[in-house]
């Protein structure tokens, strides 16, 4: 139906094992993980994993009638204060199939940043 196989994948009342430990699952899940990069790149990841599914708008209709939709990205900074960009091809492709884009950030060691400073505190500097 979405055009490619998952990741990883369960049903609702499956037993699922992690790390020695068994529970029953409360929900199902279809997940479908991209290849990391380095640098980082969330927009190509993004786009990646949508070339890899279905373009058909109205099968997303349909899984989205029936399921969460939720597209889940855990952004790991090296630093502090980072930066990233998604594409307006990639948010459309997103928006026309109703798949909400969900942003976990883990921001690095604020130790690691240079001695510059960042661009938010010379833009408060500047306004002031």
């Amino acid at each position: 139906m979405l055009g490619c196989a998952p990741t990883r994948a369960w049903a609702k009342g499956d037993t699922l094992t992690w790390q020695g430990a068994t529970r029953t699952a409360r929900f199902g899940m279809w997940s479908l993980q991209a290849e990391v990069t380095e640098p980082g790149d969330l927009d190509a990841q993004v786009a990646a994993i949508l070339s890899r599914l279905t373009q058909d708008e109205t099968v997303w209709a349909e899984v989205g009638s029936r399921y969460d939709l939720d597209l889940f990205c855990g952004w790991f900074m090296k630093y502090s204060n980072e930066g990233m960009a998604i594409g307006p091809d990639t948010m459309s492709a997103l928006g026309a199939r109703g798949i909400p884009l969900d942003i976990d950030l883990y921001s690095g060691d604020s130790e690691q940043v240079p001695d510059q400073p960042s661009i938010g505190r010379s833009a408060t500097r500047r306004a002031r």
